[in-house]
């Protein structure tokens, strides 16, 4: 089992109950963007060609990007990669992030960071301020334009081109390897294939008008 992030959440849905718990989530995601003063947003009708699904390196794939984002913000550099003995969650700086809720002004990769790792939405609407509340789920609603420009900041960092296939096989040996390389993106090979699924997630987002949703 693992983090999966799918636009297009309802394509070729079969289950009469969790097509209807998703059509819940989309009415109260309608409701708090009406309250933040957003633009207003509809889940458009995909077909299954249409969507697609990304994966996250298990959960733990997500807080290990996450950690790099929080470092980076904090000090305007990458942190050392994790060794095996290592977990991102562990992480001083990771862990008081987490503590905090998000507050303005925004942060450099808030709606990365700020968002829960198993379920929960990103809209292809332009927000500034991650909103937090209950009635959505996993608690955060965040906006796949603003997970892209963050994507698009670690990338850069990482000397990541965006443009790599995620699933290439120098991107796999990279993340899969159990010793980091000494230079460049491949130093940070979990963390990289993390963030090229995110860039495409969300450069899909954006392009069909579906939300990515955390599964």
């Amino acid at each position: 089992m693992g983090l999966n992030m799918v636009v297009g959440v309802l394509a070729g849905a079969e289950d009469d109950n969790y097509t209807e718990m998703v059509h819940a989530d989309f009415v109260a995601i309608g409701e708090l963007l009406e309250r933040a003063g957003a633009r207003q947003w509809t889940e458009p009708d995909l077909d299954e060609e249409q969507g697609a699904e990304f994966e996250a390196w298990g959960y733990s794939g997500l807080h290990t990007l996450r950690r790099l984002a929080v470092h980076l913000a904090a000090d305007g550099r990458l942190p050392e990669p994790l060794d095996g003995s290592r977990r991102a969650t562990d992480d001083p700086l990771l862990g008081k992030v987490y503590e905090a809720l998000p507050s303005g002004p925004p942060g450099p990769f808030d709606h990365l960071v700020h968002h829960s790792d198993c379920e929960g939405y990103y809209v292809p609407v332009d927000f500034a301020q991650v909103i937090v509340d209950k009635k959505a789920r996993g608690g955060y609603l965040g906006s796949s334009a603003r997970l892209l420009e963050e994507a698009r900041r670690l990338a850069e960092a990482l000397g990541l081109p965006e443009d790599l296939d995620p699933h290439s096989e120098e991107v796999f040996e990279a993340a899969d390897a159990e010793e980091p390389a000494t230079e460049g993106w491949r130093r940070y090979g979990v963390e990289s294939y993390v963030c090229l699924q995110l860039l495409h997630a969300a450069k899909l987002s954006i392009s069909t008008g579906a939300a990515i949703a955390f599964t």
